[in-house]
Order: structure tokens, then C-alpha cells, then sequence
């Protein structure tokens, strides 16, 4: 028995891997999920703001990365919207403003249709110059930003008015797949000038983010994981557990969770029968 295993022919690994992946997306399972200290601080940071809080959403991803990082985007729209605060959108990549043309579409447009664009949102598009944006906007905003992304100059927005700087919000969040991101906003806003700043990001960069946690950088989500723990968050505070469309960062862990789970069984047991082998080996005669 134990010869025949260790010989298993892969493509019945394979086929096991195709199934912990397909049938939890088929049957649309979710799991249990118990927020992080991290992903709680980033709701807190959100929660805590008295409504009608200016707050600066900065989406730097693209829709190579919209896997992980989008279900935390329509997450923190949601949770914005339904906290009354005011939405300030811009993007340092350059399909970043139509990663926020989607979260708008999909989450203000469908369940707060009276939410007025240039009282209680604006969209200030994409600039190029990657962290010199950042440098250039924590003092004088208005020295890039002259009109939204539809061409409207800023002057004639109402919610604009009184805006001059990055150190006029009261929240920045960033959704970051790469560079520039989450570091770049914590460098050049958070550290030099404490402005308060959350993030989400993959799971390759949130390794490079913990150093700055929790001074610079009180809050963080990792990936699906971290996205699927702040999802939670917002649907259980709102009421929201029935809303398929807010439920995508849990629905995306399913099959995670168990493609993982098969993955740590694979490991243990191919070194059960390595060790099992080299014990038959010492006592064979």
C-alpha cells in the first residue's frame, strides 16, 4: 500500500487540486472568518470617523490584481457611503481610475443613488509622476489637481472647497497592488507629516508594509484574507449578510481555504511515506 502511494501518478494530485478549487466556487461555500487585530484597526479607522469625514481613496491597482484587492475596494466604499463620510477618489496608476469608475458603478450608483457627485463624491483621476505626486499633494493639492476627471475644474466642486492639501483629510486609504502604493503614501504623507493612513494590498507586498505597523501604519489587509476579514466587519455592523455582491471576498476564500488545506495534507503525507520508506530501508534484511 504504501509503494502504491508514493508511486501515485500526479495527475491524480491534480485532478484533487481541480476539485478543492472548483467545488467550493460551484457550490459558492464560505467559511467562518475571525477579523485580525490588523483588519479590525482598519475598520476602526473608518467606524470612528464622525459622518461627513473627509476621506482620500487612492486605488493603485489594475485588474490583474482586482482578485485580491477589489472585494477590499468595494469594501471601503461600502463602509464610506454608509458612514455619510465625503469620498475623495484619485489613482497613481494608470487604470486606476477605471478600477474607480467600477467600485462607483457597482456601490454608489446601485444602493446610494442619492449620494450627489460633487457633494458627497468626486473622482480626480489618474496623474502620472508616481511617489512626486504624493510629495507634491501633502502641501498643495491644487498644484496637479485642477479639475476631476471629467474635465470639471475643482473650483466649481462643491465638496473641493476647502481642500488644499492631503493634511485636509481626515483618513487616506489606499488599495495598492505594487509601486507606487501603500509604502510610497506611508513615506511621504503618514511618516513626515502624520497624516492618518490605511491600506490594502497583495499578498506579496503586505510583507514589506509590517515594519510600519502599528505607528505609521495603524491597519492592514492582506490579500483575499484581509479582505474577506474587513468584508465581515462592514456586512455584520450594516446588516448586510444577505448582499451577494458584499460577500465577494468571502466567497473568494472558499476555495483558498481548501486548496490550502489540500496542500498541507499532500505535504504531510508525502513526508509520512518518505519517513515510512527510510524506516523500511534501515530494518530490511
Amino acid at each position: 500500500m504504501l509503494e502504491y502511494v508514493a508511486r501515485l501518478d500526479r495527475r491524480w494530485i491534480f485532478l484533487m487540486m481541480l476539485l478543492a478549487v472548483a467545488i467550493p466556487i460551484l457550490f459558492q461555500l464560505r467559511f467562518p472568518e475571525t477579523p485580525t487585530p490588523l483588519a479590525k484597526a482598519v475598520f476602526d479607522a473608518v467606524e470612528n470617523l464622525p459622518p461627513g469625514s473627509k476621506v482620500l481613496l487612492a486605488f493603485d491597482y489594475d485588474p490583474a490584481s482586482e482578485g485580491e484587492l477589489g472585494p477590499m475596494a468595494t469594501a471601503f466604499v461600502l463602509h464610506c457611503a454608509k458612514k455619510g463620510h465625503k469620498m475623495y477618489f484619485i489613482a497613481l496608476w494608470p487604470v486606476g481610475p477605471q478600477m474607480i469608475d467600477d467600485q462607483i458603478r457597482k456601490v454608489i450608483k446601485t444602493d446610494f443613488p442619492n449620494l450627489v457627485y460633487g457633494e458627497d463624491y468626486v473622482n480626480l483621476g489618474f496623474k502620472p509622476g508616481n511617489e512626486g505626486v504624493i510629495k507634491v499633494i501633502v502641501t498643495d493639492l491644487r498644484q496637479l489637481y485642477t479639475t476631476d476627471d471629467k474635465g470639471v475644474n475643482i473650483d466649481k466642486i462643491p465638496m473641493m472647497q476647502g481642500i488644499r492639501s492631503v493634511q485636509d483629510f481626515d483618513l487616506v486609504i489606499n488599495v495598492s497592488a505594487g509601486y507606487p502604493g501603500t509604502k510610497e503614501w506611508v513615506q511621504y504623507a503618514a511618516t513626515p507629516y502624520g497624516i492618518p493612513v490605511v491600506g490594502g494590498c497583495t499578498g506579496v507586498q503586505a510583507p514589506l508594509l509590517y515594519p510600519y505597523i502599528p505607528d505609521q501604519l495603524p491597519g492592514l489587509l492582506g490579500a483575499i484574507k484581509g479582505a474577506a476579514e474587513y468584508e465581515k466587519l462592514v456586512v455584520d455592523r450594516y446588516d448586510l449578510a444577505d448582499v451577494g455582491r458584499y460577500l465577494e471576498g468571502l466567497r473568494r476564500m472558499g476555495p483558498q481555504l481548501v486548496a490550502h488545506m489540500l496542500m498541507i495534507f499532500l505535504i504531510i503525507a508525502g513526508n509520512v511515506i518518505y519517513f515510512a520508506q527510510r524506516r523500511q530501508e534501515r530494518y530490511r534484511p
